[in-house]
């Protein structure tokens, strides 16, 4: 009798077997069942409820937040990305309290992260491109140069853009990458080098008082591009100032002059910007070109700092020439990733 009850329970008509669709709606009833028939679930979570209408409207006005306090509107967006890891916090706390309310209101900022960053959780590189470039703020700290810069060679890259020479470490890396690159032009704390010809090298005036910005011509086979290359001030967070970058503007400021100025109309910004494509401060630079990761990229390509990335603030942005591929590079001495992309000169 006792098996003849089981197989009942089943509703498989004796056989033993139990449908799928049975196996969900006990699952579903297991779930829902403390749930049902009890009013407090409208009542409960009401604080997690309000946290998430007002994460959703951080993420919608972040545009609108104010800069003249502590530039907390640059801060806000320069990590904006992370607001996503308040959502599965805060439904968590929802099932918790097994709140309907809280649940409910977790539906908008989850549409607004998705609507601003789920193209980029997919995969959007190409096969194609004809020029591979690099760049790496390769800190003037770092205590293998020649490493590091045997290991940006190794990408593969035809252009390799290097910020934060030190004077004394440029001899260093000149020598481990000469065998590999044949032209090579360093400017300040900045350089350039080349497996195809250099043209019209010059520093960039960032309005720093010295050289941290530099541009190029490269003769591609595949046409001339202007490769420029910068870095652009740091930025700092205090608690008594916020985020200082009024220096980190200003530069962006000019070097976004120089860029709209640009002669040739296939274009390649290399270089630690201090800031991420978010940041209404780099509207100069953001405004008139692309990000290869934004276009061409899988995943959000962070690169500082390299022990646990959080942004990318390190930058290969284009104008005039398609991205195809875009991706991070492993950890060197440096306290920044190296990054990497390919585009298509013949194609715009």
């Amino acid at each position: 009798m006792a098996q003849q009850a089981y197989v009942t329970e089943k509703d498989d008509g004796g056989s033993g077997y139990e449908r799928p669709g049975s196996r969900l709606r006990r699952l579903v009833a297991r779930l829902t069942g403390p749930w049902r028939g009890d009013p407090r679930i409208w009542r409960r979570g009401i604080v997690a409820a309000v946290l998430a209408m007002l994460l959703a409207l951080v993420m919608v006005v972040h545009s609108h937040i104010p800069n003249t306090i502590g530039n907390l509107g640059s801060l806000t967006e320069t990590f904006l990305p992370w607001c996503g890891v308040l959502i599965p916090v805060l439904l968590a706390v929802a099932l918790l309290r097994r709140s309907a309310t809280a649940l409910i209101a977790l539906v908008l900022p989850t549409v607004v992260w998705l609507n601003l960053f789920g193209g980029l959780i997919t995969d959007r590189t190409g096969s194609g491109g004809d020029l591979t470039v690099a760049t790496h703020n390769v800190n003037a700290d770092n205590a293998d140069p020649s490493g590091t810069a045997r290991d940006v060679a190794a990408s593969g890259a035809d252009v390799v853009a290097l910020e934060e020479l030190k004077a004394s470490a440029v001899p260093t890396y000149e020598q481990a990458l000469a065998t590999a690159y044949r032209y090579h032009s360093v400017q300040g704390t900045v350089g350039l080098w080349s497996k195809y010809p250099l043209g019209d090298v010059r520093a960039v005036d960032i309005e720093l008082g010295w050289t941290r910005a530099m541009r190029a011509t490269v003769a591609t086979p595949a046409g001339k591009v202007a490769v420029y290359v910068a870095h652009l001030p740091s930025v700092r967070v205090k608690i008594e100032a916020g985020f200082t970058a009024r220096q980190r503007d200003k530069s962006a400021d000019a070097l976004g002059e120089a860029i709209a100025h640009e002669p040739l109309g296939k274009v390649v910004l290399l270089g630690d910007l201090n800031g991420t494509m978010n940041d209404r401060s780099l509207n100069a630079v953001t405004s008139q070109m692309r990000s290869t990761q934004g276009a061409a990229g899988s995943g959000f390509g962070f690169s500082w700092p390299a022990s646990f990335p959080m942004a990318r603030i390190d930058q290969i942005m284009v104008r005039g020439v398609e991205p195809e591929s875009s991706w991070t590079l492993p950890a060197t001495g440096s306290d920044h990733l190296p990054i990497a992309a390919r585009v298509d000169v013949t194609r715009s």
